[in-house]
């Protein structure tokens, strides 16, 4: 990160993109707590800091007569909070460009902090509109990007704005460098064995990374709707349990991968099944193979669970990305639950990303044992696959 940043006005792209309840009070403040070393740091070293930021989609949730509902969108409610943490008054400004907004950074004083209205008030945000961008720019002599979880988005605050700085003049924040060093070290240098476990609904969401960790992970554990698509094409009975048709025999050339880069590859042999998708349903435990018609896996069983823990136990490394169940149901909870605690119990390196696992460790009361929990759930994603995420191209890119 850049550090002769004295005297100077320093534009951090943050990543405060986080829910509220029904009184808009900040439910899990992570994202935040996880920006204020690079802010701190910052201030230390003298700086003034103008922070900006996306919130919600607003563009998708105007109300009846097509106005953005600046009400419920603002970042006007993560004032209070950030000012408590950082122990200043940070100043909100109710815009992100205008002569207004401008006129509130041109002038300020080391130590001092400005909050800048969503960005995504302007349909340009999401466009990477150059001119949004220019008008962004003006507000530092300095760009850091620290938002990870928004840097797989070609946005103007997150990617665009970089054209407008010299090389010299931005650098990523200490949460973005964390975030490249700790995947980088799962993916170039893991400690053996190396175990990935992958949970969610839907196998094309997951296709790439799967076929990526068959180069460098020694087990890989399958769970979560996910699962039922591969036991498919296994020729199992699933129920009424979510599969990709289109990818059944996709599933079948991952496990034939599998098998050719001699990569264990674990799949729940039972499971927690349901006759309805809701809390209430009724359950029973079965082979996942035979699923009857009219009900529906919706969780890891007892079995598959302990031998996902037996990987554990002696994993040298381990990463997680999705859940093993249907988590916002308490219901179908446990095994990412019991997975989220035996990941904490082993001596492994470990690194947890994707919303609902990271909210598994956490409901687990287990979070400070893990080694990283990454912010960013589809960032973290595309960036294990290997893709080049626009936020971070930009900062690394040359001068234009």
């Amino acid at each position: 990160m850049i550090t002769n940043v004295e005297g100077k006005r320093v534009l951090v792209r943050v990543d405060y993109n986080v829910p509220l309840n029904e009184h808009f009070e900040i439910t899990d403040t992570t994202r935040i707590d996880r920006s204020l070393p690079t802010l701190r740091k910052l201030l230390e070293m003298g700086g003034s800091l103008i922070l900006m930021a996306h919130f919600g989609r607003p563009q998708k949730k105007r109300k009846e007569d097509g106005s953005i509902d600046k009400t419920r969108f603002t970042l006007k409610h993560v004032v209070p909070y950030l000012s408590q943490k950082l122990d200043v008054q940070v100043t909100f400004i109710n815009d992100c460009i205008g002569e207004n907004a401008l006129r509130a950074t041109q002038n300020m004083s080391p130590g001092e902090v400005i909050l800048l209205e969503n960005t995504r008030f302007y349909k340009e945000e999401k466009d990477g509109d150059l001119e949004f961008a220019a008008k962004l720019s003006k507000h530092g002599d300095i760009y850091i990007n620290d938002a990870f979880g928004a840097a797989h988005r070609a946005h103007a605050s997150t990617a665009t704005v970089a054209r407008f700085f010299k090389k010299e003049n931005r650098s990523f924040g200490l949460l973005m460098e964390a975030e490249m060093d700790n995947a980088q070290k799962v993916m170039k240098s893991p400690a053996r064995p190396c175990v990935a476990i992958f949970g969610g609904a839907k196998v094309s969401d997951k296709i790439q990374l799967i076929s990526r960790f068959m180069d460098f992970a020694d087990t890989i554990v399958i769970g979560g709707g996910m699962s039922y698509t591969f036991f498919k094409y296994k020729e199992g009975n699933i129920g009424n349990s979510l599969c990709e048709d289109s990818h059944i025999e996709l599933a079948g050339d991952l496990l034939d991968k599998a098998s050719d880069y001699n990569v264990e590859f674990i799949l729940p042999e039972d499971s927690v099944i349901a006759d309805d998708f809701k809390p209430n349903a009724n359950t029973k435990i079965v082979d996942s193979m035979n699923i009857p018609d009219g009900w529906m896996g919706l969780d890891v069983g007892p079995m598959a669970i302990q031998k996902i823990k037996k990987a554990i136990e002696g994993a040298g490394t381990i990463i997680w990305n999705g859940p093993l169940g249907v988590f916002e149901m308490e219901a179908f909870a446990h095994g990412s639950m019991e997975i989220a605690k035996a990941i904490a119990q082993c001596n492994a390196y470990s690194l947890v990303g994707g919303g609902d696992s990271v909210a598994a460790v956490k409901a687990s009361g287990v979070s400070d044992q893990i080694s990283f929990i990454s912010t960013g759930g589809g960032a973290m994603l595309e960036f294990l696959e290997g893709k080049k995420l626009p936020g971070i191209q930009a900062i690394e890119a040359e001068d234009q």
